[in-house]
């Protein structure tokens, strides 16, 4: 099994909450650094990929216009 794919739009929940509540974000860019959209209060972030991956504790959504690399 490979590394865990995250696409733009995806949902993520993260392990800690933001200070407004929420623990679901949006996936706005990815790369070295990834940008994320609080669901509740809209505030964005940028994290490091490293920090990004050990906070992510499931992915809730997947982006409806990725296409499927094995076809």
């Amino acid at each position: 099994m490979g590394p865990i794919q995250y696409h733009l739009n995806d949902v993520v929940e993260l392990k800690k909450p933001h200070p407004c509540g929420n623990k679901l974000w949006i996936i706005t860019r990815t790369g070295i650094d990834f940008g994320l959209k609080c669901q509740k209060c809209g505030h964005r972030i940028m994290i490091p990929r490293k920090t990004f991956e050990r906070a992510v504790k499931r992915i809730v959504s997947v982006a409806e216009n990725v296409a499927d690399p094995n076809h």
